[in-house]
């Protein structure tokens, strides 16, 4: 049977990657219904850093997929999609310790072996390209061609370009299945029906699929500051301390609270401030920030970028983001159904990777070579999936 693109599509969610989605099909001509449980953004994309980067990627499925990201970002600046919206950069990586400079030195081969322009700063190069850093930096690599992009403004964008609507306030009941065929949803408010459909929800995933034991929630606190113009313009990019790649997997709980990593980033905004970050808790308290954390990233930040004490700090804030158990997002079609795709837990890299994901499932769905390798992120990976139907 000759295989015909989509004429209508259902998106189940309002994120970055939902919103993208819904551009890519609109796009193409296809008539999209955007169904969210709340507003757009207003879960992990609305309270992300912004980091449209590599710097943190082991070599492997992510990075090149973010390689991906990071040149559609470009491509649709490129286009003026984007051309407000997303601010090149690079990103340093600064160790101020010897653990973090030996962690460093290998990270920054297995990127340059992945094709990332890099350069190694000794201390007394980090110290001249980064004369606001404390004197405990002993090095710094900075990984070029990166960038940052606020999340909710790049929904808006999204949403707005393409023409969508968004159906608020509405959460997905289940997926109405038929004879291997998704044939809609069923929602709070009615039934919908769609040649396909697309299940970005981040969180909101996990009932739907199945996978409450796949899935997790985890939570990231983080900081903006007053402006400090001349403390922003003296720095060249964003900042990530070693710390960082140490803290990536290596939550620990103590007795009776929720396992938590930090790792320092430090990003001076086109506002003049300073968004700085965070932490990685396994939790979905994403309603408040704690003082415990804040008080570390923020002696974090002061120990490594001095001016900053003299900075006030204006609002903190915390978000959720959906991880999976083996690192991996889920990114491709679901199993056992023809026309239905899932494209969730990016954990800390949603930005980055939420709208070529998205584009890549717009392509798949459209019978199209889809723009990075799917295989490794392949749902089907988790035979616990489970459509409520």
């Amino acid at each position: 049977m000759k295989f015909r693109p989509p004429a209508s599509a259902i998106v189940i969610g309002s994120g970055i990657s939902g919103a993208a989605a819904a551009y890519f099909l609109a796009r193409r001509g296809v008539n999209v219904e955007v169904v969210e449980a709340s507003a757009p953004a207003a879960a992990a994309t609305g309270a992300a850093d912004g980091a449209v980067s590599v710097a943190s990627k082991r070599s492997g499925p992510l990075m090149e997929a973010a390689l991906c990201g990071i040149r559609l970002y470009r491509a649709l600046a490129g286009e003026g999609l984007f051309a407000d919206l997303f601010k090149a950069r690079s990103t340093f990586i600064v160790a101020s310790s010897e653990q973090e400079a030996e962690v460093l030195h290998a990270h920054a081969e297995a990127l340059s072996c992945a094709g990332v322009r890099v350069d190694r700063l000794s201390r007394a190069e980090t110290a001249r390209r980064f004369p606001v850093l404390s004197r405990s930096a002993e090095m710094a690599v900075e990984v070029h061609d990166e960038g940052h992009a606020i999340g909710y403004r790049i929904v808006h964008r999204l949403l707005t370009a393409g023409g969508i609507n968004v159906r608020r306030d509405e959460p997905v009941r289940r997926l109405l299945v038929s004879g291997g065929r998704a044939e809609g949803v069923e929602t709070t408010k009615g039934v919908l029906k769609a040649d396909a459909v697309i299940l970005a929800a981040g969180n909101g995933s996990a009932h739907l699929l199945g996978l409450r034991d796949t899935l997790a929630p985890r939570k990231g606190q983080l900081l903006v500051t007053e402006r400090a113009p001349h403390l922003n313009a003296a720095m060249p990019g964003a900042i990530m301390s070693g710390r960082y790649l140490l803290s990536k997997g290596s939550q620990k709980a103590a007795a009776g609270k929720p396992a938590r990593g930090i790792g320092l980033v430090i990003d001076p905004l086109t506002t003049g401030q300073f968004l700085i970050g965070g932490t990685r808790e396994d939790t979905d308290d994403h309603r408040s920030n704690d003082l415990d954390a804040v008080s570390r990233i923020l002696a974090d930040a002061v120990a490594l970028v001095p001016g900053l004490a003299e900075v006030r700090l204006l609002r903190s804030f915390a978000g959720v983001r959906t991880a999976v158990v083996d690192g991996l997002p889920l990114i491709g079609r679901l199993p056992g159904l023809d026309n239905a795709y899932v494209s969730t837990g990016f954990e800390g890299d949603g930005i980055c990777l939420g709208p070529v994901a998205a584009k890549a499932i717009v392509e798949l769905a459209c019978d199209e070579e889809p723009s990075i390798d799917l295989a490794p992120f392949d749902p089907a990976r988790f035979a616990g999936i489970e459509v409520a139907a």
